[in-house]
Formats: C-alpha cells, sequence, structure tokens
C-alpha cells in the first residue's frame, strides 16, 4: 500500500470553474492518486488493512471489539466496511472474500453493531400481518428529512461537495447490496423488487444506471468518481449508513430487514432528491450534473408504490413472520440517516467540514 503526506492533502480540493461546464467536466484527481486502501483508523482497521495486503489465510489474532459505539466509531466503522467491501469490488485478493479468518472477525463485528442497533430503535413487533404496512407509514412519517430542506434552502456550495463525497460510499454502487435480495425473495416481493432494481440499473442503459448518474454529478463538482476514493476521509456516522443494508444484504436471514431498507429509500426518496436537485439548479451546475436527482425524483414516488403495496406487502403475505425483522430494518435506516444527518448539520453550524481531515485518518 502507497501512503502519502497527510499534511498534502485538504479536505476537498478546490472547484475549477471549468468542472461547472457540461460541455467540459474533467475530473480533478486520476483513480491512480488514491491508495486503494485507506489508512487505519486504530487497531481494528488496522489489522483488517494489513491483511488485505497479504495473502489470504493469514489475518492472524484480531483486536478485542469493545469500548467502542459501533453506530460511529471510526475505526470500528471502517473496519466492518472493508470485511464488506471485499464482496464487491477488486479491494484485494479475490480469495479473502470467502477466508474464514476474515469471516469470523466479521461475524464478530456483525454482532457488536447487531446489539448497538438493536439497544438504539428497540423492538417494533407488529401483531398481525396487516398491521406492517401502517407502523412503515408511522416510522416514515416519524422521520425529519431536516438535511435535505437544509440543503435544498440555504447548502453551499463546499457542504453540497461534501454531502456527495459522504453518499459516494453507497451511491458509486447503488442498487448493488438490494440486488442481493432478489433470490431470497418469493412471488410478489421477488418481483416488485426486481421492477425497482431494474430501473437502477438504466432500464437496460448503461449510461443510465444509476451509480453513473451519480459519478456524473461528482464529477460536474469537481470530484473524483472513482470507486472508494473518499473513503480515508468518511467519519463512521457515514460509514455505518453502508455497513447496514451490507449486513442485510450479506444474509438470508436478514431478507426482510434488506425489503424493509429498501422500503424506507423508495418511500422517503422523492422530496429529498428534488431539493438536491433544486440545490444543485440554484448554485449553478448544469443538467448532465442535475441529472441523477432529477431522475430520483421523477420515479421514486411510483416506486414508493411498488415498494410498499407490492414489495412489502408481498413479502409480509408470504411469509407473516418477517414483519418485525422488516421493521427493524426500516427503523435502522431511519435512526442511522438521522444521526448522519445530525452529524453533517452541528459540523456546518460551526462552520467546519463534516468529513474526517486528513491528518485524522493517518493518525
Amino acid at each position: 500500500m502507497t501512503k502519502y503526506d497527510a499534511s498534502l492533502k485538504p479536505i476537498l480540493p478546490p472547484l475549477s470553474p471549468t468542472t461547472r461546464d457540461d460541455n467540459a467536466i474533467t475530473s480533478v484527481r486520476a483513480p491512480s492518486d488514491w491508495p486503494l486502501l485507506p489508512w487505519p483508523r486504530g487497531p481494528l482497521s488496522a489489522s483488517v488493512i494489513s491483511a488485505l495486503q497479504r495473502q489470504p489465510g493469514t489475518l492472524g489474532t484480531t483486536p478485542p471489539v469493545s469500548g467502542v459505539d459501533a453506530l460511529s466509531d471510526n475505526d470500528f466503522e471502517l473496519a466492518l466496511y472493508l470485511c464488506y467491501e471485499v464482496h464487491y469490488r477488486g479491494l484485494a485478493d479475490a480469495d479473502w472474500e470467502w477466508d474464514p479468518g476474515l469471516l469470523r472477525f466479521r461475524a464478530e463485528l456483525e454482532q457488536v453493531f447487531e446489539n448497538r442497533l438493536r439497544d438504539e430503535v428497540g423492538p417494533s413487533v407488529p401483531r398481525y400481518p396487516h398491521e406492517v404496512a401502517p407502523a412503515l407509514d408511522e416510522l416514515i412519517q416519524s422521520s425529519d428529512p431536516s438535511l435535505s430542506r437544509y440543503l435544498g434552502a440555504s447548502g453551499t456550495l463546499e457542504q453540497i461537495r461534501e454531502f456527495c463525497v459522504h453518499r459516494s460510499a453507497y451511491q458509486l454502487k447503488e442498487a448493488d447490496p438490494h440486488t442481493f435480495g432478489i433470490p431470497r425473495l418469493t412471488g410478489e416481493a421477488k418481483a416488485a423488487m426486481a421492477q425497482i432494481q431494474y430501473d437502477e440499473y438504466g432500464s437496460g442503459d448503461a449510461a443510465a444506471i444509476h451509480s453513473t448518474l451519480f459519478g456524473n454529478t461528482m464529477t460536474a463538482l469537481g470530484l473524483d468518481a472513482s470507486h472508494g476514493s473518499y473513503i480515508e476521509i468518511l467519519p463512521g456516522v457515514t460509514l455505518a449508513t453502508v455497513n447496514l443494508v451490507s449486513m442485510f444484504a450479506f444474509h438470508r436471514r436478514w431478507r426482510a430487514a434488506l425489503v424493509g431498507h429498501l422500503a424506507v429509500f423508495e418511500m422517503t426518496s422523492a422530496e429529498p432528491m428534488g431539493r438536491y436537485a433544486q440545490a444543485l439548479e440554484r448554485l449553478g451546475i448544469g443538467p448532465e450534473g442535475r441529472r441523477f436527482y432529477d431522475v430520483h425524483a421523477e420515479i421514486d414516488a411510483r416506486h414508493a408504490e411498488i415498494a410498499r403495496d407490492r414489495m412489502v406487502a408481498g413479502l409480509v403475505s408470504a411469509e407473516p413472520l418477517l414483519g418485525a425483522d422488516l421493521l427493524f430494518g426500516a427503523s435502522a435506516v431511519l435512526m442511522l440517516e438521522q444521526h448522519f444527518g445530525t452529524h453533517l448539520l452541528d459540523a456546518w453550524s460551526k462552520n467546519q467540514s463534516s468529513l474526517v481531515p486528513w491528518e485524522m485518518s493517518a493518525s
């Protein structure tokens, strides 16, 4: 792994005026400028990062997972994120994906993560299957999308750029985690999820894949759109939102929680996406840079109906005992998104960056 002098890296590079012109979009940094593996944040992530630079089977003894907040700790979340990332991209030798030692360590991290999630959201057990959808509606109605309201009304260009850097950990692989759920569902739920995912993957048009559109937004903002470019400076509260959906995606027992997660995404997306698009337009970003948000604002209202009335209803009809898991997944994502939004707004209210400074990420 190549390491760099942290003092030479600003949190984000300045935005060149040319990057705001849709006809002259240029990337600020080439992917080769970044190390493939990030700086460790502590003993947990250091153990994983060190191992991934060696041959599979060499993880060895790992540090104890104790004394951390598993919903926000930078070291914990980065370690878990990297354990998941070997299933998505070419992070290291492909044989690490099913390495028994790494899987054991991941399971240890996951148990701590799950316990902390349950402590935070508590049980949500419907007595009857027909209560699941109304309970989901109630959870969503009680959520507070204050981040999108702030960015839509008064967010600055630098804040929008920071927001997109945070979201890049998920949006650059958007839809991939949820797709793991398709073979684990049956009937109406399977068909509904597949319909949503087909749209997420551009309805057959590679240029319209939503992760590609988000990359175009990042490029229009003068950011590096290559996968994993900013992991080093993402705080634990951001990585936790990505780790949640990966945990649900990689375990068949969490298939209903994954459905609840996707349902929340689709049922809460249209209005915030419209606000983000308006913010980008207000700040001079052209149509190609806004397209990711414009597309979501248009199709997510339709996806919301598919998610609630077909995917959720179909799952509960086929497997009524999974209603509690579905609501757990919905509650967990809403809670973590609230933590994420609060972190950004608190930092900005103090005129500070919401990202992890390079010198801290390298410590």
